[in-house]
């Protein structure tokens, strides 16, 4: 029971700052700059683990590698739990992997549903804009083969249609591990 309720409050831990990382990795990534709402947020939550790796891993192409490896770090530290259950390495090591390919999924996911409450809501919303920003290069490719229908936009579904089939095949890899 204790371990269950460890679990749970280390996971709610670590998804919120993993998931801070990944988008922080993934705005300097799509080069979108944040309204300052929602930088101050990020940077703030996220410069205690970003601005020391940066000395190890500096930005190479353009990209924060930092950040990307501060998210796997994250979610590497939150799998180690598995150890009080007495988990090998290798499991640990896997569940790290699939968690972290899982983070990153289920972040597309919800940019991709927030854009959508966007649309419907309040289009010109303040943060509508920079939203869009961040799902333009995983709708750009979609819209060039799914055309719209009337007036309406189905790239957002195929793509999270796309992106669960991921989820699911991650989900498959592991387990045939």
């Amino acid at each position: 029971m204790l371990i269950v309720i460890l679990t749970l409050v280390v996971d709610t831990i670590a998804t919120l700052l993993g998931g801070v990382l990944l988008l922080r990795f993934w705005m300097q990534a799509v080069r979108v700059r944040p309204p300052s709402s929602v930088a101050q947020f990020t940077f703030q939550l996220s410069d205690w683990l970003v601005r020391p790796l940066r000395r190890v891993v500096p930005g190479v192409g353009g990209y924060d590698w930092a950040s990307l490896i501060g998210a796997f770090l994250i979610v590497l530290l939150a799998s180690s739990v598995l150890f009080i259950s007495r988990a090998p390495v290798e499991v640990v090591l896997f569940k790290s992997l699939q968690r972290f390919l899982q983070w990153i999924l289920y972040g597309f996911m919800a940019l991709l549903i927030i854009e959508a409450i966007f649309s419907w809501v309040n289009p010109h919303a303040p943060l509508a804009p920079f939203v869009r920003a961040l799902n333009e290069p995983l709708l750009r490719p979609i819209r060039k083969v799914v055309p719209l229908v009337g007036s309406l936009d189905l790239s957002l579904l195929v793509a999270l249609i796309l992106l669960q089939i991921a989820q699911v095949l991650v989900g498959m890899i592991i387990v045939l591990r």
